[in-house]
């Protein structure tokens, strides 16, 4: 019987690489989690995980070649924060991963997963979006993203990596004992629920003039646990030198309002909003084609109801409270 296959997952201990690392570990994988704690939180790694704190330049230290792959989570990601602050972006996001890249050369380790962004896109050309569309980002965040894509391509071509990119649209929901802790917030969702929970007195809706049936922005949501499988089949699935770009999302949108709407449904609670001006940069629709991550990787969402995804998000952010409460008893 052969061995546990060994992965290293940097950024475990944040949102989506908490619930990847989960994954992983129900699988049957020999998981290390390598996080500095910047954005992430000692609960998010998994019981079961072995924990290195600790930069992405660091992993020369941990990488040896007892290692089978590396899921890459580990990044600044706040697109607000990337147009005020870009040299911070263009250092962790673009110069932590080639130093990664790095590593993993000399350690032979020859497999990685990355978690890319639909922010490479920018302003889409079409919908749904595909790979194939123009990669133009409008943030210093969704620049150093594509930089890091287009690094992998260049290590695949040079250097025989076998890597898969899954660029997200907007993930959301929980995973047990995992889901959103971002300081500051500014996904819909868990901004919704704060105002449910009555941490917030209202949500701003930015823009209700948009073409669209209501009038407000749509949006592709994903579920987080349909997002952590995606990872696990782009394990096995880029042969050889090869890089494989996927999106990752349902291929269908929702808008603010049924968003709104469908949490004050699940949560019993009312939700009073604030009509505001549109943001600049703010598409009307952006919704994911996913036909090739169906593909390629066999991949098939099944938590794609907005319900699904707002009720487990509801669920972790009362239970996170609780446990918030009993703490400064």
């Amino acid at each position: 019987m052969s061995a546990p296959r060994k992965v290293l997952v940097t950024g475990g201990a944040g949102y989506v690489g908490s619930v990847v690392a989960a994954h992983l570990l129900e699988a049957g994988y020999r998981v290390t989690v390598l996080d500095d704690l910047s954005t992430g939180f000692p609960a998010g790694v998994p019981a079961g995980a072995e924990f290195i704190e600790g930069r992405i330049q660091d992993a020369g230290e941990v990488l040896d070649p007892s290692y089978d792959a590396v899921l890459h989570f580990a990044a600044s990601s706040q697109v607000g924060e990337s147009v005020t602050d870009p040299g911070k972006y263009w250092r962790n996001n673009v110069g932590g991963t080639m130093e990664l890249l790095a590593a993993m050369r000399e350690s032979g380790v020859r497999t990685l997963v990355f978690s890319s962004t639909a922010a490479t896109y920018g302003e889409p050309v079409s919908v749904p979006i595909t790979e194939d569309d123009p990669a133009v980002p409008t943030s210093p965040y969704g620049a150093t993203k594509l930089a890091v894509d287009q690094m992998i391509s260049d290590e695949c071509r040079a250097h025989g990596l076998s890597a898969v990119s899954l660029r997200y649209f907007n993930v959301a929901g929980a995973y047990g004992p995992y889901g959103e802790l971002h300081d500051p917030e500014s996904h819909l969702i868990p901004l919704v629920l704060q105002v449910a929970q009555g941490r917030r007195d209202a949500i701003s809706v930015y823009g209700d003039d948009y073409p669209t049936l209501d009038g407000t922005c749509i949006r592709d949501y994903i579920h987080v646990a349909d997002l952590a499988e995606a990872h696990l089949l782009a394990l096995d699935a880029a042969p050889f030198g090869e890089h494989l770009v996927c999106n990752l999302g349902n291929g269908s949108g929702f808008s603010v309002r049924e968003v709104i709407e469908t949490v004050r449904r699940v949560t019993g609670h009312p939700v009073p909003e604030v009509i505001d001006p549109r943001r600049n940069g703010d598409p009307a629709v952006l919704v994911a084609s996913a036909d090739r991550a169906r593909k390629r990787l066999g991949w098939h969402p099944s938590r794609t109801g907005l319900e699904d995804i707002v009720r487990d998000a509801w669920t972790f952010a009362e239970n996170h409270r609780t446990q918030n409460m009993e703490n400064e008893q």
